[in-house]
């Protein structure tokens, strides 16, 4: 089985500078530009939390490119984490929690 075939589901903890900068709107745009599922939301310790779904590569990808986020955001850490749970179809904005 190739990377192309294999799937990854991660959710991610992004901290720092991450709230007012448009990180979920970046998101968004970039997981459905590279064809992947979940979602992203706020949360109310001022930290953004994702699930991506897809491609090997391409969920590596984008966990890449959420090190960095939009200009604007300064990440200050970034946890990524197994995830399980369906992620939906398509890439959503989700309420803050």
């Amino acid at each position: 089985m190739s990377d192309s075939d294999q799937l990854k589901m991660v959710r991610l903890e992004i901290k720092g500078v991450v709230q007012g900068v448009c990180y979920r709107d970046w998101t968004v745009e970039n997981a459905s530009k590279l064809g992947l599922n979940g979602w992203v939301r706020n949360r109310k310790d001022g930290s953004v939390e994702a699930v991506f779904s897809g491609n090997v590569g391409k969920v590596d990808d984008m966990e890449q490119l959420c090190r960095s986020g939009p200009s604007g955001a300064i990440v200050t850490s970034l946890s990524s984490f197994p995830c399980y749970e369906d992620p939906g179809s398509g890439f959503q904005r989700r309420p803050t929690v």
